[in-house]
């Protein structure tokens, strides 16, 4: 006699096979969505407001990532774009790193001769830089740093020595700087005379480039 074997499970009913697969459908299809949308925090903190018992009183708003600074390569384009219609390649150099930008400025183009007073080209130059320097964030500042070659003469009767000499030139250029509407908070000079030179060989067209100004812009980090 045949015994029929008796199944472990019913199977379940055709619809409900269509209907789990419809679930996971409209579930991915929320996830997407949910993940494509952007969240609107003013409009949040302007909605939970209304649930406030003084509704004059709103939440002050807050920003949930710190503002994010332009990276150094970028701002290092932006101001050579600008500098190189007025001066010529080798009036400039442009330094990048991690952190900051460098940009270096030569004597020959840039002060008066063995004194601290701006050209026109000058003047110019710093014009252009002002117009990138008046964009950066808060949290950036700029310091000017003046070097002079030990081979300098210093032809104005009311500069002392290379150290005053280096430290008027950061310092007349930090002032029109300011006078272009970069914020003075972010601005500082400084001045190191002739002990930081860029080339020691005593090679006069080389020893006269260590005749320079040098603008740091940091984007790191405010200044302590």
């Amino acid at each position: 006699m045949a015994f029929k074997k008796k199944e472990e499970c019913p199977k379940p009913p055709a619809w409900l096979t269509s209907f789990s697969d419809l679930m996971s459908l409209l579930l991915t299809f929320f996830i997407l969505i949910y993940a494509m949308s952007s969240l609107d925090v003013a409009q949040i903190e302007k909605f939970i407001s209304y649930f406030q018992p003084d509704r004059k009183s709103f939440i002050k708003k807050n920003s949930i990532l710190e503002p994010i600074n332009p990276p150094p390569k970028e701002v290092a384009l932006k101001i050579k774009r600008r500098i190189q219609k007025v001066l010529p390649p080798w009036a400039f150099q442009i330094v990048i790193t991690a952190d900051f930008v460098k940009l270096r400025l030569f004597d020959k183009v840039f002060f008066e001769n063995g004194s601290y007073r701006l050209t026109p080209k000058a003047q110019e130059t710093l014009k252009e830089i002002a117009q990138v320097l008046k964009k950066l964030p808060e949290r950036s500042f700029v310091r000017v740093e003046g070097h002079v070659s030990p081979l300098v003469e210093i032809k104005d009767p009311l500069i002392k020595d290379k150290w005053e000499l280096s430290l008027r030139r950061a310092t007349e250029v930090v002032r029109f700087l300011q006078a272009q509407g970069v914020d003075p908070k972010k601005l500082s000079a400084a001045g190191f005379g002739d002990i930081k030179p860029l080339y020691t060989w005593k090679q006069p067209i080389l020893m006269e480039r260590n005749n320079r100004v040098e603008i740091y812009i940091n984007l790191s980090k405010a200044k302590e």
